[in-house]
């Protein structure tokens, strides 16, 4: 059982760099995972939006295993607080399967995308950069993985 973190586009700010390697590097102590980025579209400006999403979402779903649980970071998903996200990874991660947990590009997901999702999950209900989401989201999984040990690095 292992996480695969996808995002739609490269890492391109080295404090989001920075930040990815130190979750990185921690959350190895409790599971494999990994960062799989898809590059962005090359010569995009004659598509439209939906156009622009379902290219990506094609190339997001060769990412995607048959048998892998495939959760959306999606600004309609489920928001939770520290404690019950910590709570939901742990039911995710006992059913046994590989999890994927992807970012979309700039215009959200294809239709395609959110047909074959598991789930989706908010960050929050405001917008925050792509490259941010990244670390944010690294660091929530982290703390989860720490609570659900019981160790002191969440404070209630």
């Amino acid at each position: 059982m292992k996480i695969t973190f996808l995002t739609v586009g490269k890492t391109n700010r080295g404090w989001v760099k920075d930040g990815l390697d130190v979750y990185t590097d921690r959350l190895g102590h409790y599971i494999p995972f990994s960062i799989v980025e898809i590059p962005e579209l090359k010569s995009v400006s004659a598509l439209n939006r939906d156009q622009i999403k379902k290219r990506e979402g094609e190339l997001i779903l060769k990412c995607v295993k048959p048998d892998d649980v495939v959760i959306l970071l999606d600004e309609r998903g489920q928001e939770h607080s520290s404690v019950e996200w910590a709570r939901k990874l742990e039911k995710l991660l006992s059913a046994g399967r590989n999890t994927v947990f992807v970012v979309g590009g700039a215009y959200g997901f294809s239709d395609e995308v959110y047909s074959r999702a598991d789930g989706r999950i908010s960050l929050s209900r405001m917008t925050f950069p792509h490259q941010m989401v990244r670390v944010i989201f690294a660091e929530q999984l982290y703390r989860a993985f720490t609570i659900i040990n019981g160790e002191p690095y969440h404070h209630e």
